[in-house]
């Protein structure tokens, strides 16, 4: 018998509706997201019933064994499906069915998804209530049990207290965690616009940051506050965006909860982000010094760890051509120390400039990493870096 299932897309969804809410013990459950249901069928008859949804938002012991920063999750979640519904009909508990359904099913998801939703997935997961079932059918088809969830439940207005599930997942590839965690997605795998995020208390404290920078605009033009402006364009960049205008994409896009946790103004009841040209008249024109100090400050406070320290001659300026040595944190702030001419010869290089430059910066560098091209690799560096309790990465 098991050799003449069949495994197919749902073609009669409100029959698939209704036998679900009869028999499951959760009812049905309504198309969340990217979702794909499953008939199995022997000869000509329905004999279970699978659904594939979006995946959970968030679950801690799923997120920790990826091992993909939070900031890159809500980008890559497409990646992975939630296997929300099984039900084996009444009359037809077979020995090694459901696994066998799980294997069948698993087949079908790796040309049935991408032709639907036009990207692959990889990763399974399902959620077990440890009460009723022990995930035994999961377990025979060599998913991973990975623990408990935390018992919160998410509805539209925030999370509730749950029961506790048992977390199963099953790799659609055996270096799926690589590949979901990788610097740069791979183009199969990248679906819609960035999706990028950061934490809620981070979009409420940033502001905060900016408040004492004076604005440079005239009193006429200030339709958006100076400091909710810099916060966006720093949470942009926290999130990957690089150009102005990527900034402006991802501002525009952000809902009213975030944009409201942002500061940003709120007109005929909902809350308005600044455009692209808004953006860009103040990074041009706000103070770049007070600007430096705002952000590391930010940096200090959320322990920001990881720096890379480059150099360029700046040419053409009004004091002649200058040395400008930078540091990169997450914050893809660049803070720089320029030393105009007339300063010493031996000083006036990316060499003699990076020891000053860390001298100034605050808070302490204990702990800290930082990475250096070819020619900042030296002995007086390093040593520098280890007498302040510091970590280095060097191209030898």
């Amino acid at each position: 018998m098991l050799h003449e299932v069949v495994v197919e897309p749902a073609n009669d969804e409100r029959r698939f509706q209704r036998l679900m809410q009869a028999h499951h013990y959760l009812g049905a459950l309504p198309k969340i997201g990217e979702t794909l249901w499953y008939t199995a069928r022997w000869r000509d008859e329905w004999i279970a019933l699978v659904s594939f949804s979006s995946p959970a938002l968030k679950c801690r012991v799923r997120d920790t064994w990826i091992g993909w920063d939070f900031r890159i999750q809500y980008d890559r979640l497409h990646l992975v499906t939630n296997n929300s519904r099984f039900l084996i009909l009444p009359g037809w508990p077979r020995r090694n069915l459901a696994s066998r359904l799980l294997s069948l099913c698993e087949r079908r998801l790796a040309s049935d998804w991408p032709k639907r939703f036009g990207h692959p997935l990889l990763l399974l997961e399902t959620f077990v209530d440890p009460a009723r079932f022990a995930g035994t059918i999961y377990k025979a088809a060599n998913w991973q049990c990975l623990g408990y969830t935390r018992g919160f439940r998410r509805y539209r207005d925030g999370y509730s207290p749950s029961t506790r599930k048992l977390v199963f997942v099953r790799p659609l590839a055996f270096d799926a965690r690589a590949r979901m965690t990788a610097v740069e997605l791979a183009p199969v795998y990248r679906h819609g616009g960035p999706r990028i995020m950061i934490e809620a208390s981070m979009m409420r404290a940033l502001p905060d940051y900016f408040i004492d920078i004076p604005d440079p605009r005239r009193r006429q033009g200030r339709r958006h506050p100076l400091a909710t402006v810099l916060a966006l364009s720093t949470a942009a960049a926290l999130c990957g965006m690089r150009s102005i205008k990527a900034k402006g994409e991802w501002v525009e896009a952000l809902g009213q909860k975030a944009r409201e946790r942002f500061c940003c103004r709120r007109r005929d009841g909902k809350y308005r982000v600044p455009g692209v040209s808004a953006i860009r008249d103040v990074l041009v024109r706000v103070d770049p010094d007070k600007l430096d100090a705002a952000l590391q400050r930010f940096n200090a406070d959320y322990g920001l760890e990881d720096s890379a320290i480059d150099g360029k001659t700046l040419r053409g300026g009004a004091e002649g051509n200058q040395v400008a040595v930078g540091h990169r944190t997450s914050t893809t702030h660049v803070q720089k120390k320029e030393l105009p001419t007339g300063v010493d010869d031996e000083v006036k290089h990316e060499i003699g400039t990076v020891i000053p430059m860390l001298e100034q910066m605050t808070p302490d560098i204990s702990g800290k990493t930082f990475t250096v091209d070819a020619l900042l690799t030296q002995r007086k560096l390093a040593a520098y870096l280890g007498e302040r309790g510091a970590f280095y990465v060097f191209i030898v």
